[in-house]
């Protein structure tokens, strides 16, 4: 249930600042507007005198107003754009939330109203909060698409399949005497239900790629101790992350530094020397190291040309490159490795970059690719080609159809919009049922 109350926000970033956006939505949103600034132009914006209560000048700035509906919130909402000091801004509020009916806003909640509203499906709001949160080129790409619907278009395009799909099949079961209603839709419902399921589950694979968009391409630095991890952890993030020393040992956790390649997030992880003798706590870190390696996307093993030790097999379910390290002393000439670097002087750390970018671009896969965003669209999606597959696998139709209706729900959960009734103006809207 949609509150009654107006709400009001600062929506801008941390003050201090240039300007602040001070924003309200609801009903009282007019009254609030033309009590403070004056009457202004519905989607003009204004300069005006903002006054307190007692009528005392709180600061001069721009007002706007879109009236209801057609607004981000389908509510009447405004901005106040003022300077962006602490105290304008704690006035302005404080104002504002005098008013009767007016409140703070709760976190998410104008976004919440634009969801309740039918402004935003679920889908949309998530991307939105993606394209707020994007740090990199390709996140806002990838926030930007899916917040301009492309994931939703294509949910309600299969959700609207499956429920022609049932709408054909119910019709066939309970009106098949209709001279409306085709003798036998069988065939051509089932299958394009069996070209659904491939549809879907193709898309659920592009999951991984979403997520290294989203989360980051994570790059794991293994090697014995003193081979040159930390040099290169801090080569790459440009400043004295890591302790580094002649001692082994000294890192002892697992380190991160994030970097922007080409458009793309890319988590660098350092991590303990491996090696067999070694203390309670550095074993720890060593533990850590190799279940990182486990878990991630690519993975350098550092190798000291100078003086190279072996770390044994490293248990890995990721891509690895063997990288010689200390090449200002080693020299260039050293065979058996895909790439030779010097952290002191620089040598081979374009390249090594250069890899790591283009191993992170394959990852994210082709840009134009519409991908599931979330484990909870992957989740429902993974139920609804279980149910198709039930269906193509049952016998009674009246079943079958059971497992379409359960698909095509698990779709709505996605996008936010489960409507029992959309069967039945399927159904009516292509026959003449009851005439």
């Amino acid at each position: 249930m949609i509150s009654r109350d107006s709400i009001v926000a600062l929506s801008s970033g941390r003050l201090p600042a240039g300007l602040a956006v001070i924003r309200i939505s609801g009903s009282k949103t007019r009254f609030v507007v033309e009590t403070i600034a004056g009457a202004v132009k519905d989607r003009f914006t204004t300069l005006r005198r903002l006054r307190a209560a007692d009528g005392s000048t709180i600061d001069h700035g721009l007002v706007l107003f879109f009236p209801g509906p057609g607004s981000f919130t389908g509510e009447d909402v405004a901005e106040f754009h003022v300077h962006g000091s602490r105290a304008v801004a704690a006035r302005m509020l404080e104002t504002i939330t005098r008013f009767e009916g007016v409140r703070h806003a709760e976190p998410g909640e104008f976004t919440r109203r634009a969801f309740l509203n039918g402004k935003l499906d679920l889908v949309e709001t998530e991307a939105l909060a993606d394209l707020v949160n994007a740090e990199t080129e390709a996140q806002r790409r990838f926030a930007l698409r899916n917040a301009e619907g492309a994931q939703s278009k294509l949910y309600s395009s299969w959700r609207r399949r499956l429920i022609h799909a049932r709408a054909m099949i119910e019709a066939e079961i309970d009106f098949a005497d209709e001279e409306d209603v085709p003798g036998s839709v069988s065939d051509a419902v089932w299958s394009d239900v069996a070209v659904m399921i491939g549809e879907i589950e193709r898309h659920v694979e592009g999951f991984k790629a979403a997520e290294i968009i989203r989360d980051g391409f994570e790059v794991v630095i293994l090697g014995a101790p003193n081979a040159g991890k930390s040099s290169l952890f801090n080569a790459l993030a440009k400043r004295e992350a890591a302790i580094v020393t002649d001692e082994p040992g000294t890192t002892r956790d697992l380190l991160e530094v994030v970097m922007d390649l080409n458009g793309l997030k890319v988590q660098i992880v350092d991590t303990a020397g491996l090696r067999e003798a070694a203390g309670k706590v550095e074993s720890i870190g060593i533990e850590r190291a190799r279940a990182k390696a486990g878990e991630t996307d690519l993975i350098l093993l550092l190798e000291d040309m100078a003086d190279p030790v072996p770390v044994g097999e490293v248990s890995r379910g990721a891509p690895l490159l063997r990288v010689g390290t200390k090449s200002d002393i080693a020299g260039a000439g050293a065979g058996g490795y895909d790439l030779v670097i010097s952290s002191r002087d620089g040598t081979g750390l374009g390249a090594l970059l250069d890899e790591i970018g283009q191993r992170a671009a394959a990852a994210a896969g082709d840009a134009s690719e519409v991908l599931p965003s979330r484990l909870r669209h992957v989740e429902l999606l993974k139920e609804a080609s279980g149910f198709l597959r039930a269906a193509l696998a049952g016998h009674s139709q009246e079943l079958r159809a059971e497992e379409l209706r359960l698909a095509a729900d698990r779709l709505g959960r996605i996008i936010g919009a489960v409507d029992v009734e959309d069967l039945l103006d399927v159904i009516f809207s292509q026959f003449c049922i009851g005439k």
